[in-house]
């Protein structure tokens, strides 16, 4: 799942000229679903978003989540995250998940999107042709890939600890500046 928040004054969705969703002070969050994404995935980016610590406190220090200034949450889902610009100048899409795939991981992520908020949340509409007005605060905008989870990395500082790895579960692990991931098989 790959995600793109943004810290907003504002945000809305309209779509056919009618307003689905407007949003005060919160996160736009546009969110693109692949089909290798799980309840655990959605889950992980859930918890993230509503405690992503990206407003200012007294001080002006960016030090407060979404949840506790009482923010609102726009979720968009856009496929285009997903595009892969690897070959050639048109974007391929093939990693995107398919509507039957998506919409329920979508779904479920509203629900526990408001779960972890404690309140609604606002969205688009799924595979709708939306326009997406927002004012960017700040501007503040994060980029998150949930196949690139930085807490799953593991830094191995020994020869031991490179052998407790191996019999470890997949997991990525960190040596001085080299990321490398161990997949097991039994």
């Amino acid at each position: 799942m790959k995600a793109v928040i943004q810290r907003v004054t504002h945000a809305g969705v309209t779509i056919d000229n009618k307003v689905r969703s407007e949003i005060k002070t919160g996160l736009l969050v546009l969110v693109g679903i692949e089909d290798a994404d799980t309840d655990e995935d959605m889950e992980w980016l859930s918890n993230k978003l509503v405690n992503l610590r990206i407003f200012d406190d007294e001080n002006k220090v960016p030090n407060i989540s979404v949840k506790d200034i009482g923010g609102d949450i726009l979720l968009v889902s856009q496929f285009t995250l997903q595009a892969s610009t690897k070959k050639g100048n048109r974007p391929s899409y093939i990693k995107a998940s398919k509507p039957d795939i998506a919409i329920p991981l979508y779904e479920k992520m509203i629900v526990q999107l408001e779960t972890d908020l404690g309140k609604k949340i606002f969205t688009g509409e799924f595979g709708a042709d939306m326009k997406v007005q927002l004012l960017n605060d700040g501007p503040i905008t994060i980029v998150i890939d949930t196949k690139n989870k930085e807490s799953n990395i593991q830094s191995i500082n020994n020869y031991k600890d490179c052998i407790a790895c191996y019999y470890g579960e997949n997991k990525k692990y960190k040596i001085g500046n080299i990321l490398i991931q161990i997949m097991i098989s039994v």
